[in-house]
């Protein structure tokens, strides 16, 4: 796991200066995910973080970027064989996912997103939004702007950073044993160089391959199929011997024979 930054213990102090009626700087989020300000049904401000500050409880029926934010950090938790939309409506399939994950981390399972699942949220993610175990340069082997795939820049590094907490989701529920990424995005160009398929979701920043860790290829394709991956292919299907593939997208396909995938 990789440390805390100091803007975190930054953000945390801010939000004790929030609690006591003050205001603070360090109290600011990055232009890429701005924070808000709104009080909890309770009246109690949550913790500050330099990523995104929930305020707000959610649940069944809200909307709106907050979450479309809570839906990133629970990807990884549709149930098996599911994937849940990153559209801002919390449904019944959110629901179920804010239940899973506050379930995996020991909280009340009751699927309403409040201080409690928040704060549990701020410890597992660092200042640029990715959650501590993984980074966007994991996820992009291929440039640094992430252009040139089949979609905007934009979209495919917001697509790798729902990826990333699939994964984190994933690892956690293997024991928290580190994953090995060893590629992510690719451009059309990088695609190509490597000999990837003409519609790899790679080009999309929907992927990543793994390497066989603690956990074994086939361990990771079986445990991908439970953290909102709908495509997972591993031993057994040709070319994938040497890796697990998983991404997420539309539709879904799973090949891992030797893994009785």
């Amino acid at each position: 796991m990789r440390s805390r930054p100091i803007g975190f213990l930054l953000a945390t102090l801010a939000g004790a200066v929030l609690a006591l009626g003050g205001t603070s700087a360090a109290s600011a989020s990055p232009s890429t995910a701005p924070a808000s300000t709104a009080s909890t049904a309770s009246g109690d401000v949550g913790t500050a973080d330099a990523c995104y500050t929930w305020g707000g409880t959610l649940r069944e029926g809200s909307s709106g970027e907050a979450v479309r934010q809570l839906q990133i950090r629970v990807a990884g938790y549709p149930g098996t064989g599911n994937q849940i939309a990153i559209d801002g409506a919390f449904g019944p399939a959110t629901r179920a996912a804010v239940t899973r994950f506050q379930s995996a981390y020991g909280l009340a399972a009751d699927g309403i997103a409040g201080p409690a699942t928040f704060n549990k949220i701020y410890q597992l993610q660092d200042n640029d939004c990715t959650p501590v175990n993984f980074t966007y340069a994991e996820l992009n082997r291929c440039n640094s702007d992430w252009s040139g795939g089949k979609v905007s820049a934009a979209t495919a590094r917001a697509n790798a950073l729902v990826t990333m907490w699939k994964l984190q989701a994933m690892r956690h529920a293997m024991g928290d044993r580190p994953i090995t990424v060893n590629g992510g995005f690719r451009s059309v160009s990088c695609n190509s160089a490597v000999g990837g398929a003409a519609n790899s979701r790679h080009m999309y920043g929907h992927a990543a391959d793994l390497g066989a860790g603690s956990q074994g290829f086939c361990g990771l394709a079986q445990a991908a199929r439970n953290h909102g991956f709908t495509e997972i292919l591993g031993p057994g299907y040709p070319g994938h011997n040497d890796h697990t593939h998983v991404a997420g997208g539309s539709g879904r396909f799973w090949s891992a024979p030797s893994c009785g995938i």
